[in-house]
């Protein structure tokens, strides 16, 4: 199984920024634990801060992996190209916040890819990658 997790703006902060939110480590350091969680599992991962660069992502992955895990993270609540881009491709995907959004500002509330996801995994902090994982994994 071929899975990629993609994270947008500011995740590349992780362990650094607001860690009351976040936690303390980082998401490079998490990825090696995933991988040793993981081992036949063919995990990459991708990390931009530009949609753009997101866009392409899913474009090239949508195509050729069994799953992606995407937390856009604020492109979430803002962005009808990346939730178009999850339309246009065959890969299935799974939206993914660390924080639990529904506990935090009104606006977080609403996510503009959620109704093109297979799913949501949200406030499960690191975890929630992993439970992302699992259910591509799971036979439906």
């Amino acid at each position: 199984m071929k899975i990629i997790i993609i994270n947008g703006p500011n995740l590349n902060l992780l362990g650094k920024r607001e860690p009351d939110v976040y936690g303390n480590e980082s998401f490079e350091d998490y990825f090696k634990t995933l991988k040793e969680k993981y081992p036949a599992v063919d995990l990459s991962y991708f990390q931009s801060n530009v949609e753009g660069e997101i866009v392409n992502k899913l474009h090239e992955a949508g195509f050729a992996y069994d799953g992606i895990v995407l937390n856009a993270a604020g492109y979430t609540h803002t962005s009808v190209v990346i939730a178009d881009a999850i339309v246009a491709i065959k890969t299935p995907v799974v939206e993914v916040h660390i924080s639990n959004v529904f506990a935090r500002e009104d606006f977080r509330h609403i996510s503009m890819m959620a109704k093109n996801c297979k799913g949501v995994i949200a406030g499960f902090g690191m975890e929630s990658y992993a439970l992302a994982i699992e259910s591509f994994l799971k036979k439906n």
